[in-house]
């Protein structure tokens, strides 16, 4: 046994300890004799295996991917924002004059007209007020008439030598006494019936009505002076037209006003809106307000462009997608969406070169077209835009092109 470990142990390079180990072995478990098979097996799962030095991993396979040219169209550049709805009249109820309110003539919701009869005050204390105010105005006409009277006699008497110049005088301050106390008198008349005829509230616009605060019976207050809070009845808001306000970032802005035919003169640009969160633009309308600053704290300016509603199916207070055209047709360059990778605040899209090789290209995005995204700027129509199998490429790694074909589903209805 000794003899064998001495052989083993003369073995001096890796090579020829492989090609004697199996006769080694075959030695040792012969000298071993009576030996326990179990130490034997402990001592053989011991030995280490040697690999082949020409051995080499197998190679992996290249992820598949499909890629693209950009399709290329003659398309106009339009911006699209989103906005809100908003009355063009938006107006509160509230009572002018105090007392009991008696009645509410609508129902909640309604859509009312310019007029229509809202709510009524009990009128009772202000007819009252106006009888008064009539009752004084026939007491000074009698002054009137009588001062008049007094004035023709002192005249008279002062013609004939029989009368002073300071008793004209005094009934001449008398008639003109009575004079302004009917002129007050006219002047209260008109307050009362002012306050009269504000007891029944009408409708000062056509539109939607809100719900009634205030029921039958209870006391509102009404102030003609700001001084004294009024009671709120109701909310109305005008329904058609209506206007649908958004903000331009400082560059759309610039994009807008810069491709103006006429910059200077009135502003009525035709837009198209779409509502309910869709992508269907069924609704036209013209930007005719842009505000005259831009916000310095937000870096944006208010707009509003201005819809006809006679369905009164547009809402204030809704959202809707709103975008409007800046320039004429000219060449553009579009990628599926799904192809434009966020990346921060910025966007790339995977593209692969002449070697296959997976090639990230930072572009400026424009507008969306159904399915496809308009690219303004990083992307040239020979560039081979990855499509489909995203997932699997990585940028810098090679990969097995399929050649694909980008198409405009909203033209033909065809998948790209």
């Amino acid at each position: 046994m000794s003899e064998a470990y001495d052989r083993l142990s003369d073995v001096a390079t890796p090579h020829k300890a492989r090609r004697f180990r199996t006769r080694s072995i075959a030695g040792i478990l012969v000298l071993l004799g009576g030996t326990s098979l179990a130490g034997t097996a402990i001592w053989w799962s011991n030995a280490p295996l040697a690999t082949p030095a020409h051995a080499t991993p197998a190679a992996q396979p290249l992820a598949e991917v499909v890629a693209a040219r950009p399709l290329q169209q003659d398309l106009p550049t339009r911006l699209g924002f989103l906005g809100q709805f908003a009355a063009v009249d938006a107006v509160e109820i509230r009572a002018q004059v105090g007392g009991a309110l008696t009645g509410v003539h609508f129902r909640d919701g309604d859509i009312v007209h310019k007029g229509d009869l809202l709510f009524t005050i009990d009128p009772e204390p202000y007819e009252i007020r106006l009888a008064t105010a009539r009752a004084q105005l026939e007491s000074a006409e009698a002054r009137v008439s009588l001062a008049s009277r007094e004035l023709t006699r002192a005249k008279t008497l002062q013609q004939g030598d029989a009368g002073s110049v300071e008793n004209v005088d005094q009934r001449l301050s008398e008639q003109r006494g009575a004079q302004a106390a009917i002129d007050a008198a006219q002047a209260e008349i008109r307050d009362a019936q002012f306050d009269l005829n504000h007891c029944r509230i009408t409708a000062p616009v056509t539109g939607r009505i809100g719900t009634h605060l205030v029921s039958p019976g209870n006391l509102v207050a009404g102030s003609r002076t700001a001084s004294s809070p009024t009671t709120l009845l109701t909310t109305l808001v005008s329904l058609d037209p209506i206007w649908l306000t958004f903000d331009m970032s400082e560059s759309d802005w610039t994009q807008f006003s810069n491709n103006r035919a006429d910059a200077t003169g009135t502003l009525s640009e035709p837009v198209e809106v779409a509502v309910g969160g869709t992508q269907d633009y069924t609704h036209t309308g013209v930007l005719d307000f842009v505000d005259n600053a831009i916000d310095r704290s937000s870096g944006v300016i208010h707009a509003r462009a201005t819809l006809p509603n006679p369905k009164f199916d547009l809402t204030p207070g809704a959202f809707a997608r709103l975008r409007a055209t800046v320039s004429p047709p000219a060449p553009m360059l579009l990628v599926p969406d799904a192809a434009v990778l966020p990346d921060q605040s910025n966007h790339i899209v995977l593209t692969v070169n002449k070697d296959n090789v997976v090639t990230p290209k930072l572009v400026q995005l424009g507008e969306a077209r159904g399915t496809l995204r308009v690219i303004r700027s990083g992307l040239s129509a020979d560039d081979r835009v990855l499509i489909d199998g995203l997932v699997y490429a990585a940028p810098g790694s090679k990969v097995a092109v399929k050649d694909g074909v980008i198409r405009d589903e909203s033209q033909n209805g065809e998948h790209h």
